[in-house]
Formats: structure tokens, C-alpha cells, sequence
């Protein structure tokens, strides 16, 4: 047994002898609840020691070229640990805060023993959860000394300007692997004299293009490739008609939002592989997995962030240079807006951004409560959280969100060059979170979020008032139509 698990886990600290009188069993459950607080605060002490630790080494594996596949495996086992622990410690944080609500509220000897009974479920549930997270990153850092003599020998990547603000904003947050990946290999030697294609695949939203414009904009990238071409929808298809010139090494990124048949992709193929210097790559940005096909190594996949990275991400983003331990109620708000979130990148960048501008734990919590509405409106019409909703590009209620009493819908996204919608109202969805903005009385345009990095992509969305009749009736469950 290591050293800090002995300190950790002392013998027979928690046994209860079975001799004892039920006056002297609660009086030692009292004092084995005291013991598991104390140890909790140890465990929480070292838990972020270690959380400390291991964010430092993957802080700094962040700037090293890592070519080596194993190593970014390690990468990613270092990450998840660090983000398990951090979510950890936030809960326990949170869990500590509304155990002291209810000490204050107590105003009854019955609601007392409720109580004590409560956060002694707590206190347990909360020791167990630290042990956890932190038998894991304890396992992580012994075995994290290989590691980073290692990464001392890998070349440490020049960080331009454009890359420290999406680091210091966290806007480029994570993919740590997916970015090497892509890099390593951009880097390599075509095996053949005719391009390498590499697919990038996830769904809406994830964060493809940022994880591209980023790359594109690493130093080692630049210097390897004498152009980057950008093509999309209509340019693509020009391709294959007409000829662009480039010289020398070429990259090539082509965004396709449909399928594309065999021919088309050879004619293009051909086109490209026939007018870029040798030793040029082609990256296709997509959320259809049959064009993975298309692709001559494996693609990378971007998958949606964990629950754990995912509240760390959206804190980060909530309190911007304010320190989180300074208003632990805030803290504890913001991770249960979080969980109701459900993962959406956009939806965190709004909501954090609104909730920035306005750290009042009263106005925090509304706007908790309001999203939660909207999560359960989303359920009971259409049988879905809405996250998984705008995944499939499917309407959406945020009739509470606008506080409408007309049922409004938030309609798929389009793009901005749709001169269709060019003319109606325009609406910032973080006004209307907010509560500042004042709606038009006909469907108007709600510009999701406007990235502040490269690509600088817009994303907006029609919402529309609806007559009730119009709209589909709540989903009944099975065992509801059985009672009828």
C-alpha cells in the first residue's frame, strides 16, 4: 500500500463493534460522520494537488509536437483523468454547500434528524466519489515519470499570437489528441505522388472547422504547405469543371454538408491531384459518415466532449477571469447549468457569455430554472432533449426561454449566404436569454453565436410563432394510454 493511501485508508476507522448500546452505535456513527468529513477534506486537499499536477504536464504536452501514438494515448488517459478529478472536487464543493442550506434551514427536532441522517449520506457518497477520483489520478501521476522525461525530447511548437488567445479563452478548449493527430499527419510523406485524404468527421457543431482553422494556423503547418485552399458547396463543384492553379505543396480543405456520388469525387480528385504540387494533403470537413470512403488514412472523428470536461469547459467560459473559489454558490449553480445543457458547444458559449456579463447568483439562477423548463417542454412534445433535437436539425421550444405566451420555435440552423432570410428581423440569442430583447411579431432571424476565432462562422436560426392547433400533441407514454 502506497504511503498516502495508508494515510488515506487507516485500519478499522469506519468499523462499528457490534457490542455497543443503540445510544453508543449513534453516538459513533455521529463521530464516524465527523471522521469521513475530515477525511474527505484530506482527499479533497490531495485531489487537487494532483489535479494541479497532472494539468501542468498537460498543459505543456500541449505545445510539444507529439508524433508518437502512444504518447498521445497517454495524452488523452492524462486528460480524462485530470477533467474526472476537477469534476470531483466541483461536486464535492457543491454537495458541502447544500449540506450547510440545510443545516441553516433546520427549524424542527424531527427535521434536524432528517437531516443528520442526510448529510451523513452525503458526506459518505462524497468521501467515496473523492477516493474515486483520486485512486485514479494517484495511478495516473506513478505512473506519469516516463512520461514526461519523454516529452522532454519532443519539439517544443511555437505558439503565435492567434493561438494564445484561443488558449487563454479556451474557445479552442481540449482536443489535445484530435489536433496532434491531424498535424502528424499533415507532416508525413504521401506514400503515394498523388494526395493524402484525410476525412474529419463529427457531428453539427462539434467543432470541426475551429479544430481545422487551428491547425492550419500551427506554425509547422504553415511553413510545410506554400497555400492553403478553402472550398465549400458551389465552389467544390466548380472544381471539376475548372482548373486552379497552385504551386508547390498544397493544402486543400473541402467542407462537404451532403453526400457526394463516386464519379464526382473521382472528377475532383483528379482535378485537384493533377494541378498541386506532390506532397499536398486534402482534408474533407463532415458530419456523413459514408464520405469517410473518400478517405485514403483513417479518419479522425470528433466525438462530443464528457460530461466532466464539458462542466469544466463551461465554468472556464462562465466566470472569465473571475476566480470560480471566490463565489462558490456561483459555482455550484453553473455546474447544475451544465448538466441541464446537455453538451452543445453553441448552447455553452451563449449562456456562459450571458452569464458573464451578470454574476448575480439570483439572475443565474433564473436563468437555470428557465432552461430546465425548456428541457422538460422539449420532452414532453417532442420526446428529446433539445440538444439531441438540434443534432437532428429539428424545431425546437423555446417559448420559455422568450417567455412567450404564443408557442415560438427555434427552427434548423442555415447559412448565412441565404438571401431568403437576408431580410427579416434579427434577434441576439443572448438577449433573449436575458430577457432584454424585444421580439418582432412575425418569424425573425436569432443569431445563435458569432465566433470570434477563425472561421468566424455565423450561426443563425429562424424562430417562428406557432398556433397551438398547429403544433404536435405531447407524447404519451405506453403505460398512460394502458390506464386509459
Amino acid at each position: 500500500m502506497r504511503p498516502l493511501q495508508r494515510i488515506l485508508h487507516p485500519p478499522s476507522v469506519f468499523s462499528l463493534p457490534l457490542s455497543l448500546s443503540p445510544i453508543h452505535r449513534t453516538q459513533q456513527r455521529e463521530t464516524q460522520t465527523r471522521r469521513r468529513e475530515v477525511w474527505s477534506i484530506w482527499s479533497w486537499l490531495c485531489l487537487q494537488l494532483q489535479a494541479t499536477w497532472v494539468h501542468m504536464v498537460v498543459e505543456e504536452a500541449d505545445c510539444r509536437h507529439l508524433t508518437n501514438s502512444k504518447m498521445l494515448l497517454e495524452l488523452k488517459m492524462l486528460a480524462d483523468a485530470m477533467y474526472r478529478g476537477y469534476h470531483a472536487l466541483d461536486t464535492a464543493k457543491s454537495r458541502t454547500l447544500r449540506i450547510s442550506r440545510v443545516e441553516e434551514d433546520e427549524v424542527s427536532s424531527s427535521d434536524s434528524i432528517k437531516s443528520f441522517r442526510s448529510t451523513r449520506r452525503t458526506a459518505a457518497s462524497t468521501y467515496h466519489s473523492l477516493q474515486r477520483a483520486l485512486d485514479g489520478l494517484e495511478t495516473m501521476v506513478s505512473n506519469m515519470t516516463e512520461f514526461v522525461l519523454l516529452l522532454g525530447g519532443c519539439e517544443r511548437m511555437f505558439r503565435s499570437p492567434y493561438d494564445t488567445y484561443l488558449y487563454t479563452d479556451h474557445f479552442m478548449f481540449g482536443r489535445h489528441i484530435e489536433k496532434q493527430q491531424v498535424i502528424n499527419i499533415l507532416l508525413q510523406e504521401n506514400p503515394t505522388s498523388a494526395p493524402t485524404v484525410l476525412p474529419i468527421i463529427g457531428t453539427g457543431r462539434v467543432g470541426k472547422k475551429t479544430l481545422v482553422a487551428h491547425v492550419c494556423n500551427n506554425q509547422k503547418v504553415l511553413s510545410h504547405f506554400s497555400s492553403i485552399l478553402h472550398l465549400n458547396g458551389e465552389s467544390f463543384y466548380k472544381t471539376e469543371n475548372e482548373t486552379f492553379i497552385q504551386t508547390g505543396r498544397t493544402l486543400v480543405v473541402v467542407e462537404l454538408t451532403s453526400d457526394v456520388d463516386d464519379e464526382t469525387w473521382q472528377k475532383f480528385y483528379s482535378s485537384t491531384t493533377a494541378h498541386i504540387g506532390r506532397g499536398s494533403k486534402i482534408i474533407i470537413i463532415t458530419k456523413i459518415q459514408r464520405i469517410t470512403r473518400f478517405g485514403t488514412v483513417r479518419p479522425v472523428c470528433l466525438n462530443s466532449f464528457s460530461p466532466e470536461e464539458y462542466s469544466y469547459l463551461f465554468k472556464v467560459l462562465a466566470f472569465g477571469s473571475t476566480n470560480p473559489e471566490e463565489h462558490p454558490q456561483l459555482a455550484s449553480i453553473a455546474e447544475d447549468i451544465a448538466a441541464v445543457l446537455g453538451g452543445s458547444m453553441i448552447t455553452a458559449n451563449v449562456y456562459a457569455d450571458v452569464l458573464r456579463k451578470n454574476q448575480s447568483a439570483k439572475f443565474w439562477l433564473s436563468i437555470l430554472k428557465k432552461y430546465r423548463y425548456v428541457v422538460q417542454s422539449n420532452f414532453s412534445v417532442y420526446g428529446e432533449h433539445p440538444k439531441y433535437l438540434m443534432d437532428k436539425d429539428h424545431p425546437i421550444d423555446i417559448s420559455n426561454i422568450a417567455s412567450s405566451p404564443t408557442p415560438l420555435r427555434l427552427m434548423p440552423p442555415h447559412r448565412e449566404e441565404d438571401d431568403s432570410k437576408r431580410n427579416l428581423p434579427k434577434v441576439m440569442f443572448g438577449d433573449l436569454i436575458a430577457g432584454s430583447a424585444i421580439l418582432p411579431r412575425e418569424e425573425f432571424e436569432l443569431v445563435a453565436w458569432e465566433s470570434r476565432i477563425p472561421p468566424y462562422k455565423k450561426f443563425l436560426n429562424v424562430a417562428k410563432f406557432f398556433d397551438e392547433m398547429s403544433l404536435p400533441q405531447p407524447a404519451v407514454s405506453p403505460s398512460k394510454k394502458r390506464r386509459r
